[in-house]
């Protein structure tokens, strides 16, 4: 004889459970009882996602509705089993309900008055102040670089390619660039955004026993693979536990700031509240 899963059983015993108590309650609009607790109908709208098939959310409810017996299960077992005391959460529930007011309050205080705009200038003074917090954990460059693609490797392309890229010459980029579009080269030309070592290592298949040996010794480097011939230029590099530019810390002091702010703001309301409350006599210590 094939078994019957506990789950089946409760399944099975919950809608003998729920006929019987139904017609004499009227519960019409349950779908499943457990231990005098109700699922009803309106408790399962949005479980099917749109779209589902007659299948797939008959399934999907289903298994809803399983799950939910089993927590019942589950809670009777638990309820059984405990003391009043252990049971009583009472203290824990006003606690985290006072929290969630406050932070609510804070929340809506803090949509209504917070000063979100940080001038360049309030980053670049917060910025020169904290230079410790500002600490390179990577070594980080700028780079131009041009892959051109082996099949175009013998022409004249690539010691064109090369001089051009070494020159710091406004004129020369321009040329550079015009070649890159011209001949469908894949080039990165005039760069101001910083790589890390390893996310330089993702475009070109640079190879380095020591980074910061690499960094120092070169501003040039060419190398090659199966598919091209790559010609980096290194316009700029910073080592590791260096002050990281402003221009990579931007995004993080303006958010430094605002939180900066949003204590403050919290600091004074709360201060002005307490002030009138005491003012008032509000409250009382004996």
């Amino acid at each position: 004889m094939r078994s019957v899963s506990l789950i089946a059983l409760v399944s099975i015993a919950s809608v003998m459970a729920s006929c019987s108590y139904f017609s004499k309650n009227d519960r019409s609009d349950a779908i499943a009882v457990a231990y005098g607790k109700y699922l009803y109908r309106s408790d399962i709208t949005g479980v099917v996602p749109p779209g589902s098939t007659a299948d797939d959310s008959t399934e999907i409810v289903r298994q809803f509705i399983d799950n939910w017996i089993r927590r019942q299960v589950i809670l009777n077992q638990a309820e059984n089993n405990l003391t009043d005391e252990q049971k009583d959460f009472s203290s824990q529930l006003e606690t985290y309900r006072n929290s969630l007011i406050v932070y609510s309050y804070e929340s809506e205080l803090i949509r209504q008055a917070l000063d979100t705009s940080v001038s360049q200038q309030e980053i670049e003074k917060f910025y020169q102040e904290n230079p410790q917090n500002f600490q390179l954990r990577e070594n980080i460059l700028r780079v131009n670089y041009v892959k051109i693609p082996v099949s175009s490797a013998k022409s004249d392309i690539v010691p064109k390619a090369a001089r051009l890229l070494k020159s710091d010459k406004p004129r020369d980029l321009e040329e550079l660039d015009e070649l890159c579009q011209k001949s469908l080269l894949l080039c990165r030309i005039d760069s101001e955004k910083w790589l890390t070592f390893s996310e330089l290592q993702k475009e070109i298949p640079v190879t380095a026993n020591d980074e910061d040996d690499f960094l120092q010794g070169r501003s040039f480097y060419e190398t090659s693979d199966s598919l091209y011939v790559y010609l980096v230029r290194i316009t700029e590099f910073k080592s590791r536990e260096s002050v990281s530019p402003l221009s990579l810390e931007t995004d993080n002091i303006r958010s430094v700031i605002l939180n900066r702010r949003k204590l403050e703001l919290i600091s004074k309301m709360e201060q002005e509240v307490f002030q009138k409350a005491l003012e008032n006599k509000d409250f009382q210590i004996f």
